[in-house]
């Protein structure tokens, strides 16, 4: 069995979790899928598989070795494709890592609409605020809120976020407004333990970043849920405008401290291979960025 064909059992195991399940998906004996991958660990030099009496899992290194089969295997599907003179329509599946909150009141619609205009795709959606390592992960494209840490990313920049300071208009009735990032040292903070940014609040004051020294009254693990707590008068929250915009367009929160907001924030679509990138990533790159840069919170920072 040539690599390639090893290649193409040991995804298939790693998709279905199981030899069985593979055997089933390649229309192949679950002998011939058990000679594939003894030969492939063989030739490897390489245990890729943890076997037990309840099946089998993945070693760590046959997860990296994984990835780097789909992605080899992807390539060589589209080569022959390109080929064949079947490149018209983008197809196959792509997988996208985002923020919870910027998925969901961003992204998704836009998700949802290339879906419709492309309809040989599946996408494999991801929700998490880490950024992730897309070639170790095996992502095709990743949403990146912040300055690229990597010059050598291949990245296309859709806009900017404020980050603002805001409170429901029930705690404001109840306290002095802040006019200034000294003031806050008198009010009740509400925090994202799982944001970094938003643990230590930054402010711009005299043409100068100054760090704001807080005394949170409540911590919370998620953007959302501090959100929520600040909508039902816990005090203020630090936030990026997208995060809240539904509360501020409703009027459950209103911004303060405005005139010593930091820069806004750099929002870009990361994906992987550059100019070499699949059809699929590349079409999706080019239909989301479009229709990102068009959106209000984007093209305006808020």
């Amino acid at each position: 069995m040539d690599r390639h064909q090893q290649m193409t059992v040991f995804a298939a195991v790693a998709r279905e979790q199981g030899l069985a399940a593979a055997a089933r998906r390649l229309g192949v004996s679950q002998a011939t899928i058990s000679r594939s991958l003894a030969a492939l660990e063989t030739r490897l030099g390489a245990q890729l598989l943890n076997r037990s009496t309840r099946g089998v899992s993945l070693t760590e290194v046959g997860r990296a070795f994984a990835s780097e089969c789909e992605r080899l295997l992807r390539m060589a599907d589209e080569a022959d494709a390109s080929a064949n003179g079947l490149h018209v329509e983008p197809k196959g599946l792509l997988s996208l890592v985002m923020p919870l909150l910027f998925g969901d009141r961003l992204l998704m619609p836009i998700v949802l609409d290339y879906l419709k205009a492309w309809p040989g795709i599946e996408m494999s959606v991801t929700y998490q605020d880490r950024f992730p390592n897309l070639h170790e992960e095996g992502i095709d494209v990743a949403v990146l809120i912040g300055a690229l840490p990597d010059a050598f990313m291949v990245a296309r920049e859709v806009g900017a976020v404020r980050q603002i300071v805001c409170a429901s208009p029930a705690y404001l009735a109840r306290h002095t407004e802040p006019r200034t990032p000294a003031d806050l040292a008198a009010h009740s903070v509400v925090v994202c333990s799982a944001d970094n940014r938003m643990q230590e609040w930054r402010l711009r004051q005299n043409g100068l970043m100054r760090t704001v020294p807080l005394k949170p009254v409540l911590r919370c693990t998620t953007p959302r849920s501090a959100i929520e707590a600040s909508v039902r008068g816990a005090g203020l929250v630090c936030c990026l405008h997208y995060q809240a915009d539904e509360h501020l367009r409703a009027g459950q929160l209103v911004p303060v401290l405005e005139a010593f907001e930091p820069d806004p924030v750099p929002v870009h679509l990361v994906y992987r291979e550059g100019r070499r990138a699949s059809a699929r990533v590349r079409s999706f790159v080019d239909f989301a960025v479009e229709r990102m840069r068009q959106h209000p919170v984007l093209s305006t920072g808020g």
